[in-house]
């Protein structure tokens, strides 16, 4: 598939160039594996060198997206057909912790290469389209009888890390508006797999139950706050979600990645002490709790469904077994 060819030719990934930001993090090296899979050419821009286990097929570029000379570099380099934007501070502390930094990262590297894409589009140079990764975070604080959430709730921030991505989306929206360049937005709710950094909740909670196996019985199991409910899907569904919608999202328009299936941190600790065989009770560790958290995240995914027939393939318990059979580590990416 050439660089000029139609926006519509996505459709098919086969011999698709498809650049991908942020390929080195979790989310990228799943779906890396999928392109490849499927026939694609993926360009894979990292802020560091690619790991050591990198596809063979994947061509790779390290540098910095807060670089316009780096992102209009990468923009000639691939000469995509399609991208997937996943490069972000991902961790809500994380960003929290250093807004300035959160936002330089997860908006302005955004508006960096939108604008490169737009300018190659416009100038019939480059068809792509491009896939926004944002975040349910979006949606902030609703009430339980409003869930599932579905796209047209407010998106009322609560957080740092929610705040960026809101306004990452809405330079989307806009640069798709102002150029014609389409642009789909993702708001993946909570999703987890092998390999995930275990400062996100599943995994921490696996290597925390795991830990409980050599200590005295009848340690407790350490949690922030018991209460918040969270859509969780495996890693692979959300790929494959993120495929189907460079494929065949509509431009200008956001979607929900979700499973409708709410589950508590409580319920979520005790599937995991069940899955491994412990018994242990819950305790509070004030430590662990967020100074700011949402109660409830559920998705309604049905205009995905819709639009591209997606649906989850992976279970609940397939998440946790796939958490399960792995050593759990920090990410090294």
């Amino acid at each position: 598939m050439s660089a000029n060819s139609s926006a519509s030719a996505t459709h098919s990934l086969t011999g698709a160039r498809v650049l991908v930001t942020g390929a080195g993090g979790f989310v990228g090296r799943y779906l890396l594996d999928e392109l490849v899979a499927q026939g694609a050419q993926p360009f894979a821009a990292t802020l560091t060198p690619p790991p050591a286990t990198a596809p063979a097929a994947v061509a790779w570029r390290a540098g910095d997206l807060r670089d316009e000379t780096h992102v209009r570099d990468l923009v000639a380099w691939s000469q995509p057909d399609l991208v997937f934007h996943l490069a972000a501070i991902s961790h809500v502390t994380t960003a929290g912790d250093d807004p300035v930094h959160a936002w330089e990262m997860n908006v302005l590297t955004s508006v960096r290469l939108l604008g490169a894409l737009a300018e190659g589009y416009q100038a019939g140079a480059l068809s792509p389209r491009v896939v926004v990764i944002g975040s349910a975070e979006q949606y902030g604080r609703h009430t339980s009888d409003t869930l599932p959430l579905t796209e047209r709730h407010a998106m009322e921030p609560r957080t740092v890390y929610a705040a960026t991505k809101l306004a990452q989306e809405i330079s989307a929206m806009q640069c798709w508006r102002a150029t014609g360049l389409p642009v789909i937005a993702a708001r993946p709710f909570n999703h987890s797999g092998a390999g995930q950094d275990v400062r996100f909740l599943l995994p921490a909670l696996t290597a925390r139950v795991r830990a409980l196996r050599d200590q005295p019985p009848g340690t407790p199991l350490l949690l922030g706050n018991t209460s918040p409910v969270r859509d969780f899907l495996h890693v692979r569904d959300v790929v494959a979600a993120y495929i189907a919608l460079g494929r065949h999202g509509t431009p200008g328009t956001a979607y929900n990645v979700a499973s409708g299936v709410g589950r508590s941190v409580r319920e979520v600790a005790q599937a995991i002490l069940r899955r491994v065989g412990v018994e242990a009770p819950l305790q509070e560790d004030p430590a662990l709790v967020r100074p700011v958290d949402v109660p409830s995240l559920v998705g309604d995914a049905s205009a995905l469904q819709s639009a591209t027939g997606w649906s989850a393939q992976y279970t609940f318990d397939d998440l946790l077994d796939d958490l399960l059979d792995v050593p759990i580590h920090a990410a090294t990416y």
